[in-house]
């Protein structure tokens, strides 16, 4: 199976259509519809369904999709960083995260670096934990940022020293916005919607339950999100009360939402983790000695 072949493949899924996967890889339609057929019989399974101007993916093809893009961004990665093997450095950085005001972190280390090194790239991916240290396993990501509590066994970190803050984003005429704080039985009886990585990280490992106490099953969680900014829709449209992170929203003068926190206080630590034992770049190596050095310094 041949990166190219993959290639093929994609821009077929993506353009739903062979002619225009040929067009836009200025190849000619017989070639790549022998192509696919190649593949179709290498893999030995039914890739698309055909009609006479488009192409539908089967349930397989969909899974192949999904691996070949795997498999293309990490060839593509690669020959970026060999590129990048240079007496200039230059390259790409890959980063992923959940929505967090330690982004700043990184745009700081950002900042500074593009002054002596204009050539390096960062790409940013957002996701829960799951999603993140996926990709990190597989090597996509150079680094993750990850709210705890998170497991960590895998990986190198190091801490952040931000902390974020749980609290409830509402509408400011809702009834809870007149109070200057939240407390465990203001949520019993009303709608809640809560991000998935609240679900998974804090709920699971009883953070948010211990915080919550003994009513924590008689909370009624209405609605799930993975974008808090999903999440601000579905506020304002008053679908409910979205427990999510302090500053990740909109809550300013002009905004129609507001920001209340948890009382007793509720606060998530957070680590930049990278795999044991891994091989960076040169660029992903200078960006590491960076926060390193600024982290440690804080």
């Amino acid at each position: 199976m041949e990166v190219r072949v993959l290639r093929y493949f994609l821009a077929v899924a993506r353009k739903g259509s062979i002619t225009g996967a040929a067009d836009f890889l200025h190849v000619t339609q017989p070639t790549m519809s022998r192509q696919l057929k190649d593949l179709e019989q290498e893999l030995g399974k039914k890739l698309f369904i055909r009609s006479s101007h488009s192409v539908i993916l089967t349930d397989e093809g969909m899974l192949l999709r999904k691996r070949a893009e795997e498999i293309v961004a990490m060839v593509d990665k690669l020959e970026a960083e060999f590129r990048s093997m240079e007496e200039t450095i230059s390259g790409d950085v890959y980063i992923g995260g959940g929505e967090t005001e330690a982004m700043k972190q990184i745009a700081r280390v950002v900042r500074d670096l593009q002054l002596s090194y204009p050539n390096i790239r960062y790409h940013l991916y957002s996701g829960n934990e799951d999603d993140v240290t996926e990709r990190l396993d597989k090597g996509l990501l150079d680094f993750g940022i990850l709210i705890q509590p998170a497991d960590l066994s895998k990986y190198n970190y190091i801490n952040i020293p931000d902390k974020d803050v749980w609290g409830v984003v509402m509408r400011k005429y809702s009834p809870l916005a007149f109070k200057d704080t939240i407390q465990a039985a203001d949520l019993i009886n009303v709608p809640l919607i809560c991000s998935r990585q609240a679900m998974k990280q804090t709920f699971s490992k009883n953070e948010f339950a211990d915080w919550f106490g003994e009513d924590f099953d008689k909370l009624n969680v209405v609605t799930t999100y993975n974008l808090a900014y999903n999440a601000a829709i579905m506020v304002e449209e008053g679908i409910g009360y979205a427990i999510t992170l302090d500053r990740i929203v909109n809550t300013s003068s002009d905004s129609n939402l507001c920001f209340r926190p948890l009382e007793p206080r509720l606060e998530s630590g957070l680590n930049i983790v990278w795999k044991k034992h891994q091989v960076f770049s040169a660029a992903a190596d200078l960006f590491f000695k960076e926060i390193q050095a600024k982290l440690t310094d804080v």
